[in-house]
């Protein structure tokens, strides 16, 4: 039961540390300065630096797990008040940027935005198909319809094709709803 245990616990603590964000390690710098400020010789801090080794093991584990993440998130470190590395503005060594397409020097994804609808409103267009017009609380406007073909439900979105299916289908979804 206590290696069960053991390897639990290793396995969180390994799953949690590759969670950890980059960031400016403000613990770890912390660790830096002081081992640099105990003495003035180079070899001499290459011994503190050795004796710090556990140190230095907690201070990542700290900056990975705590407070780089906080970093990443809120914008910048909790304990330096740096802004998060990537938002750095730094003297490149290579410029590529200049030489590449627009879309490339930025994400490619728009931020995401948590679009609801505001209102829907059904209407039937004849006896093999249904209508829904939906508007969303971005002022987006969308068409939604359902279109019968014998057996066969065809569903458009804004006129595009997005799912198929059977009566037989539609009537066993039915059954087990009710």
């Amino acid at each position: 039961m206590r290696k069960f245990c053991l390897k639990a616990i290793g396995a969180a603590v390994l799953a949690a540390s590759l969670t950890g964000c980059i960031g400016t390690n403000a613990v770890t710098g912390y660790v830096m300065k002081f081992n640099l400020e105990v003495v003035d010789n180079r070899y001499a801090r290459g011994g503190v630096n050795m004796l710090l080794a556990p140190v230095y093991a907690l201070s990542v584990a700290a900056d990975t797990l705590i407070f780089n993440s906080i970093e990443f998130w809120a914008g910048k470190n909790p304990l330096n008040g740096k802004p998060h590395i990537f938002d750095s503005k730094v003297e490149t060594m290579y410029n590529m940027n200049d030489d590449l397409d627009p879309s490339l020097t930025e994400a490619p994804l728009d931020p995401i935005s948590m679009r609801q609808v505001e209102s829907s409103t059904f209407e039937a267009i004849d006896a093999n198909t249904v209508q829904m017009n939906v508007t969303y609380n971005n002022g987006d406007k969308a068409l939604i319809e359902g279109v019968r073909d014998g057996d066969k439900v065809s569903y458009y979105y804004n006129g595009d094709l997005v799912a198929e299916t059977t009566l037989a289908q539609l009537q066993e979804l039915a059954a087990t709803k009710a």
